[in-house]
């Protein structure tokens, strides 16, 4: 079964909060290229809703926007089972009530080659993260205001 998995990349995975249970669907299509062009493999989607008193419901991948279109039907049943309760009481932990959010877990297709051949080399990754937007942009403008 290892070698079914000797050449895969990174996987990472976000949660993105939708304040007001607000989403606009702007995205969606971005996330279907990104896939179809071979850059990410979406390995699970999820949705969720947290209500005013904390309760978690999972949402049902359908037409989120209430447009009338089925959104992300092209996803439905990606699920690779790799999200479990404890992750979504873990990401409802970050989003406020009364909001929903997306859980996506996904595989970085265009860093396969780079990583298996750290691997075959005997390099393993020790740590990793990510820099978040808003903390990058607070840091310039404080680099702007002090020059």
């Amino acid at each position: 079964m290892t070698e079914q998995y000797d050449e895969i990349g990174p996987i990472d995975y976000v949660v993105v909060e939708f304040p007001g249970n607000h989403m606009t669907g702007e995205a969606f299509p971005l996330l279907v290229d990104l896939v179809e062009r071979g850059i990410i493999r979406l390995l699970d989607l999820m949705f969720i809703r947290k209500g005013e008193d904390g309760s978690v419901t999972a949402l049902e991948i359908a037409d989120l926007t209430g447009d009338g279109n089925l959104d992300l039907a092209v996803f439905e049943g990606a699920q690779s089972g790799l999200l479990g309760q404890d992750d979504l009481e873990e990401a409802a932990a970050a989003v406020e009530p009364g909001n929903s959010a997306g859980l996506l877990i996904y595989e970085n297709v265009w860093a396969a080659p780079f990583a298996t051949a750290l691997r075959r080399g005997g390099a393993q990754l020790v740590a990793s993260g990510r820099v978040p937007v808003q903390a990058l942009l607070a840091s310039l403008e404080a680099a702007e205001e002090s020059a």
